[in-house]
């Protein structure tokens, strides 16, 4: 699986998964918000520590330097 993500759009996925989890662990958010939040962070921590992103592939899009 080649990878199709640059390290901007990894990093600043991670800031987004870290920042979701710091609301949920202070309270901020809760019930519904908090799961669908949470479920989008972990997509977004997954698909960075892969390198690839599932629609990405679909749309076509490669942030990555790299061929």
């Amino acid at each position: 699986m080649p990878v199709n993500m640059g390290t901007l759009d990894r990093s600043l996925r991670i800031l987004v998964a870290l920042a979701i989890g710091v609301l949920w662990y202070t309270g901020t958010i809760t019930g519904t918000v908090a799961v669908v939040l949470g479920a989008i962070a972990t997509v977004f921590l997954l698909t960075s520590l892969v390198g690839r992103c599932p629609a990405y592939s679909i749309v076509g899009i490669n942030t990555c330097a790299r061929d």
